[in-house]
Parts: C-alpha cells; sequence; structure tokens
C-alpha cells in the first residue's frame, strides 16, 4: 500500500544543505555586516562597531548616483532590445521549419556559453575597425548580446508549448497576423516574455567583463565597484551600494522564478 505521506529527509541530507547554503551565502551575508562597521579601511572581523552612517555617505555621493543612474539606463534599454530580438528569434525558430534552424538556435545561445572575456575582446575588436567610438551606446549592445539569450530561451519554451491549432483556429475566424499574435500569442508568452525580461535586466546590470571592454571612461555601478576595491576609500561606501545590487538583483529574478513555475499551466490558457 503506497503512502502519501512525504517521507523526512535523511539528518545527512539537511546537513549537506545547510552547509550548501552557507557556503553560498555567508559571503553575502558579510557583505551586509560590513556595511555597518565603524572601520573604513579594513575589514575586520569581528567589526569594532556598528553605524548607519555609511548609508548616509553613499546617498550624498554623486559618483554613485551617476554610476547607479547609467547601469539602470542601460540595463533597461539593453532589456527592451533582448526582448524584441529574442522573441522574434524565438518565434522563427519554434513556429516555422527551414534549413539549419537548429544551427540558428545555437548560433543564438552560443554568446552566453563564451567566457565574457572572449565577447569583450570580440566586441572591442568590432567597434574599433569600424572606427566606433566608446559610448554609451556600445556598452548597451555588449549587453545586449547575451540578454537576447535569457529572453530567446523563455520564449521559445513557450513558443513550443503553445498549440498550433490555437493559431490556425484565429486565422480560420479571419483574424490578421497582428490581431492573433495580439489575443492569442501574446497572452501565451506573456508570462514567459515578463520573466525572461526581469532576468535580462538582472543580468545587465551587474555585468563586469563585458562593460570593461565596452565602456571606455565611463562608469557603471559594478565597474564603480571594482575601482573602489582597487584603490580603497571608505570601503563601506563600497558595501552599502553591493546590498543595492544585490537587492536590485535578487528581486527581479524572484519575481522571474514566481512567474514561471506555473509555466506548463499558464502555457495553454490563452483565450
Amino acid at each position: 500500500m503506497r503512502s502519501d505521506r512525504r517521507q523526512s529527509a535523511p539528518t545527512g541530507l539537511k546537513v549537506a544543505a545547510a552547509c550548501g547554503l552557507l557556503f553560498l551565502h555567508l559571503p553575502i551575508l558579510l557583505i551586509f555586516v560590513y556595511a555597518f562597521t565603524t572601520e573604513e579601511k579594513s575589514y575586520q572581523w569581528p567589526p569594532p562597531g556598528l553605524t548607519t552612517q555609511w548609508f548616509a555617505v553613499t546617498w550624498n555621493r554623486p559618483d554613485v548616483w551617476e554610476a547607479l543612474s547609467l547601469s539602470v539606463e542601460v540595463a533597461c534599454i539593453s532589456t527592451v532590445i533582448a526582448l524584441v530580438l529574442g522573441t522574434l528569434c524565438a518565434a522563427a525558430v519554434s513556429r516555422t521549419k527551414f534549413f539549419g534552424r537548429e544551427t540558428v538556435s545555437l548560433l543564438v545561445i552560443l554568446p552566453i556559453a563564451l567566457p565574457g572575456i572572449i565577447t569583450g575582446i570580440a566586441l572591442r575588436a568590432a567597434f574599433s575597425l569600424a572606427d566606433i567610438p566608446f559610448s554609451f551606446w556600445t556598452i548597451v549592445l555588449g549587453h545586449a548580446t547575451f540578454c537576447v539569450v535569457v529572453v530567446y530561451n523563455n520564449a521559445v519554451a513557450r513558443f513550443r508549448r503553445t498549440s498550433g491549432s490555437m493559431i490556425e483556429a484565429s486565422m480560420d475566424l479571419g483574424a490578421d497576423g497582428f490581431q492573433t499574435f495580439r489575443h492569442v500569442v501574446l497572452p501565451n508568452i506573456a508570462t514567459a516574455l515578463l520573466a525572461g525580461g526581469m532576468l535580462a535586466f538582472a543580468l545587465s546590470f551587474d555585468e563586469v567583463i563585458v562593460t570593461t571592454f565596452t565602456a571606455g571612461q565611463q562608469q557603471t555601478l559594478p565597474i564603480w565597484m571594482l575601482e573602489e576595491l582597487i584603490r580603497p576609500r571608505q570601503r563601506p561606501v563600497t558595501n552599502v551600494v553591493a546590498m543595492v545590487v544585490v537587492l536590485v538583483t535578487l528581486l527581479p529574478i524572484l519575481l522571474a522564478y514566481y512567474l514561471t513555475r506555473d509555466g506548463d499551466q499558464i502555457a495553454g490558457s490563452g483565450k
């Protein structure tokens, strides 16, 4: 006779899981602790004292705001580009048949599989050959190369779970291509696109390596943090900024997770 009760995990497995979580997240917790330390030039443990003054100091640093503004602008525009290109690529690969379709799919996901330094060197060489000066748009183009992959992966999976008969029925009822996309396709892929867009935003916001090769003299927030660590000046400020980066990247990832965890039920529910 089968029991519906879930078996309790062995103690050893629980301990192993706890150790794994500590290994992954303890360094992040240390960042939060050091954001409140009174020691500004070294990472002393335990902290000699706790204070919230560094939050006010960070708030009044114009260089932090400039870097944050640049990161948000780059991430937003890169996400929009990724949503458009990723969705079009996903629709072409999943809804049509043509010679070399699998090769195209492989080439689309290749940028995120390559080491970031390879992508950065390739983009820098391409910009140099085309005599394109480093600017805001070179950062955007660099980030869009891997943001497209995130959107594509989410969209293509949802496209493949969307019934083709629904689209055919819409066309048979007299709907044109735009109406079919708006009323049938979009409701089925909307959550996947939203999740892919959030993941793309988080990925762009905290990107360092590709940005190093495409930003020139500009500083996104992660680049600002890197330079502050190389030339330490009020290290707790760097930890306060790191807390912001953790929160800005964590929230979209959590939302994307909750949007897609029931994807099997959502995928075929469009009207």
